[in-house]
């Protein structure tokens, strides 16, 4: 199966400038293509910002999917030929949602709306997602969707790897407090998953919230493809090869040392696991 070339674009966002965040990632988009890469993944909220201070606030930077931003990158990836998933604010009847659309050369593909929200930023004020977790085939890459916290439970990424995921992509708004996420936890999800793993950070300040960027790229057993490790704006660049993801036989020493992510999984004994606490 023919490798994919990604694109992880970690960006500075502007609070509230749709427009000028807009601008930026239709730039970079553009830059990626230039690069040779078929998708390119973007920051969670980066077309409105993500600090805000109550639902009033945040809904006239939110806007429906399909919406003018959607379209717009719609626009431009049906000209491209590419594949990109951009964070933004989805706006639905009285509800508010921490969104990343995934859109294609024949438009919009797919919607996933947030799970797991902290007590921190516009989360405070949106709606948990609902829909079933899922997975995309862009044509020989298959692909699923989580958003920055949502990485921190590892049932998020173990479901999208039973449902057939070679790529999970992770837009995300790390502030200073989750170094260590980006540093053990994301590896993790790739290695005990055997899938790619793309976390995409945004940089900047906004209302006291310094972003740290460090966004990375992991191949099947953890390793890094490409990382940044600091907070400067920059595009990571890594091939995927999704007959490696698929391949869950993991053989060391034949007959000796061998594992199997998928089948060595006893799912009977997990029980705990969908129990509300």
């Amino acid at each position: 199966m023919p490798r994919w070339k990604i694109a992880a674009v970690q960006m500075d966002c502007a609070f509230a400038d749709k427009a000028r965040n807009l601008e930026t990632i239709r730039a970079r988009l553009r830059e990626a293509v230039g690069n040779g890469v078929q998708l390119v993944v973007f920051p969670e909220c980066a077309i409105p910002g993500y600090c805000y201070e109550s639902k009033d606030e945040a809904t006239p930077y939110a806007e429906p999917i399909p919406g003018p931003s959607t379209q717009a990158l719609a626009d431009d990836c049906a000209a491209l030929g590419v594949w990109a998933i951009v964070g933004l604010l989805e706006r639905a009847g009285e509800h508010l949602y921490n969104a990343a659309t995934l859109i294609g050369p024949n438009g919009i593909a797919a919607n996933y709306r947030k799970i797991h929200l902290p007590y921190l930023g516009v989360d405070r004020f949106t709606t948990p997602g609902k829909q079933p977790f899922a997975v995309h085939d862009l044509g020989g890459l298959r692909i699923g969707m989580n958003i920055c916290y949502d990485g921190s439970f590892p049932e998020s990424a173990r479901c999208l790897m039973l449902l057939g995921a070679d790529l999970i992509v992770l837009p995300t708004n790390w502030p200073t407090g989750a170094i260590s996420t980006a540093k053990t936890l994301i590896p993790a999800r790739a290695l005990e998953n055997h899938v790619y793993y793309a976390a995409c950070n945004r940089v900047g300040i906004e209302r006291g919230f310094k972003f740290i960027g460090m966004s990375r790229i992991l191949g099947c057993s953890g390793e890094f493809l490409a990382v940044s490790e600091d907070d400067q704006a920059t595009i990571l660049y890594a091939d995927i090869d999704p007959d490696k993801a698929r391949n869950k036989h993991l053989v060391n020493i034949p007959g000796k040392y061998e594992l199997h992510r998928l089948r060595d999984r006893r799912p009977g004994m997990y029980e705990p696991l969908v129990k509300s606490a």
